[in-house]
């Protein structure tokens, strides 16, 4: 192949992501990676604050949505190999793993926390409206746009078109896991890849997503690896304390600029003051991890105290503690929360800033997007009710943090235990 008709990202975990610009398809995506909204993901963390509790997650979404992107291609070309009613899908399902997550906004999930707002519905808007992506997209086919929204709403005709990007075994979970996995160095999320990816089949009749049986240990074990690294990665007791903290951090901010006490850039006055929902695409996609971190260093220095230090804590990993009060009734946690925000006001800190109770739940299996289906001698049937080991992951589990500062964390021992 002539170096000039291909593109090739070199990926620590799939090695050399080659795509051939003469392939029309792979020539898109090509296209589509140069295109501002997705450069823009570069400037976006793919664990948000999480660095602050590991300090290699370093990684970005424009990073992870290549490797969706990868993995996705290696999956559906070996079903499409088997099955050539598939072809024609080719092109939804490849744009559709790279775009999945080009609506995330600052810190990944943590900015749903902050603002409120859902990636899922910016990621279709920008597929709606952003002048760049639809030009691009329509310039392969009019009816792309559609397909691609319809895997994004589980609504497409061919169900596995949809599943190889959004359900319970889907490239999206498969590629986290492992990128997570490899960033954070916890050693919970190594998965059987090739394994995985060659248990994958397809259901001509019912038009989804399937399992062969003989990759049963395969599944089994990713669905145990995606339990741990929730338990003891994503819901790590320090992240959500980091999150709390650069959440309550932007709620301060948010109540300076409207009493007109903050300075902040025309992008960030936006996302604190306007209505989320109506803010124009342009605006969002201005926001990302530079410009919220530089107004996090800039109001360290803040007339105001409570933002100032909120800030100063983030930046500088001042973090609130926590306590796992799980084994305590609802009426208990909140005694406890309350006798902690009476010694924080004693102290003259606020304790709508600087504590609060966070209620975690861990899902390691549901039946979320039709499940996972296995391939048997006596036709589909769901994982849980053929595997033992599944079917106790199906039970969700809640933990609760009480949060609090570590300037009262003798009196807390003290009092509270």
């Amino acid at each position: 192949m002539h170096p000039k008709a291909s593109r090739t990202y070199h990926d620590p975990l799939h090695g050399g992501i080659t795509l051939d610009a003469t392939d029309p398809t792979e020539s898109l995506l090509i296209r589509l990676i140069d295109t501002p909204p997705l450069q823009r993901l570069r400037r976006i963390r793919q664990l948000g604050p999480a660095s602050l509790t590991f300090h290699g997650a370093e990684s970005s979404r424009f990073t992870h949505s290549l490797g969706v992107m990868a993995l996705a291609r290696r999956a559906f070309d070996h079903l499409a190999a088997a099955y050539p009613q598939l072809k024609p899908h080719r092109a939804t399902v490849l744009c559709a793993a790279l775009l999945h997550d080009i609506g995330h906004g600052p810190f990944s999930h943590t900015a749903e926390e902050i603002f409120g707002s859902r990636h899922e519905d910016w990621t279709r808007r920008i597929l709606q409206e952003s002048p760049v992506i639809c030009q691009q997209l329509d310039r392969l086919s009019p009816n792309l746009r559609e397909s691609i929204e319809q895997v994004y709403l589980h609504q497409h005709s061919t169900p596995l078109v949809w599943q190889l990007v959004s359900s319970q075994l889907d490239c999206d979970r498969l590629d986290y896991l492992v990128r997570d996995s490899y960033f954070t160095g916890a050693s919970y999320g190594q998965i059987d890849l090739d394994r995985i990816l060659m248990a994958m089949d397809y259901d001509p009749v019912s038009r989804q997503l399937v399992v062969v049986h003989k990759g049963l240990a395969a599944i089994e074990h990713y669905l145990v690896v995606r339990y741990f690294m929730y338990a003891q990665v994503y819901n790590h007791p320090k992240n959500l304390t980091a999150s709390w903290v650069v959440t309550q951090a932007f709620a301060r901010a948010r109540e300076l600029l409207i009493d007109g006490h903050l300075d902040a850039d025309e992008t960030v006055a936006a996302w604190l003051t306007q209505d989320f929902d109506s803010l124009p695409l342009a605006r969002y996609l201005e926001g990302d991890d530079v410009v919220f971190m530089y107004h996090l260093h800039r109001w360290q220095t803040h007339p105001d105290p409570v933002l100032a230090d909120l800030c100063r804590r983030f930046l500088h990993r001042d973090l609130l503690k926590t306590l796992d009060v799980t084994e305590h009734d609802e009426t208990q946690q909140a005694q406890l929360l309350d006798k902690v925000r009476q010694q924080l006001q004693h102290l003259g800190l606020s304790p709508r800033f600087y504590s609060g109770l966070r209620h975690i739940w861990s899902r390691g299996y549901t039946l979320y997007q039709r499940g996972i289906k296995l391939l048997t001698s006596t036709g589909l049937q769901e994982i849980s009710q053929l595997s033992p080991l599944v079917k106790t992951l199906t039970h969700p589990y809640q933990r609760t943090w009480l949060l609090y500062p570590a300037e009262i964390e003798d009196w807390m021992f003290s009092n509270l235990n």
